[in-house]
């Protein structure tokens, strides 16, 4: 049996939960459509908490991500495959454009965000968790095969393991992204002061 023959019989085998195990579909659905906003949401609270440790994770996530995007592209170009749905009666549960299959973005990106998060914060096995129920989900739903999502998850650990490498032990980049954040902490400031001690007890005692 090829890989290709492999890869397929295993899609058959998670798509055809869709049917015997219906009752989950919803649940699926929200990971393979809506849970990467999560993702979203999750890096803009951490960018909020003013945190520097926090901010640099999230320029660090965004890098990567930029970075990851363009070499899906790439592959997708180089290696193209036709989503599952194109090429075979499936279980097809959201909509999906006939385009690249391989590798999954959803995929590449989830991980790129949650190990991007994991190489800074304990709860990071939390997102890596979700990043892989939203791969699995891709392969139930019908609009990827298991080789797409495993390609995207490598990828992403990948690139955002080496963005974190580079910015580390270069001096010159690490500095540059500090430079970044500083300047956009002194615009944020004008509008968005921060709370010091003495600030917060002298509003306190007008209280």
């Amino acid at each position: 049996m090829s890989i290709g023959q492999l890869d397929y019989q295993l899609f058959h085998t998670v798509n055809e939960w869709a049917s015997s195990a219906s009752y989950l579909n919803s649940v699926m659905i929200f990971l393979a459509e809506d849970a990467f906003y999560l993702f979203c949401i999750g890096l803009l609270v951490y960018w909020f908490t003013r945190s520097d440790e926090n901010r640099r994770m999230v320029v660090e996530s965004a890098i990567a991500a930029c970075l990851g995007l363009a070499i899906s592209w790439i592959l997708g170009q180089m290696f193209y495959r036709d989503r599952p749905f194109a090429a075979h009666t499936v279980n097809q549960l959201i909509d999906h454009a006939a385009n690249a299959s391989f590798p999954s973005d959803h995929a590449l990106g989830a991980f790129i965000l949650a190990t991007s998060i994991a190489l800074f914060r304990k709860e990071g096995i939390v997102w890596l968790i979700l990043a892989g129920l939203i791969a699995f989900s891709r392969v139930w739903t019908g609009v990827h095969y298991p080789g797409d999502v495993v390609a995207g998850a490598l990828i992403g650990v990948l690139v955002s393991s080496v963005v974190h490498l580079v910015l580390w032990k270069s001096v010159a980049l690490s500095g540059w992204v500090s430079a970044c954040i500083s300047f956009y902490e002194k615009w944020e400031i004008k509008i968005w002061p921060r709370q010091t001690k003495k600030t917060q007890q002298a509003t306190a005692q007008e209280k």
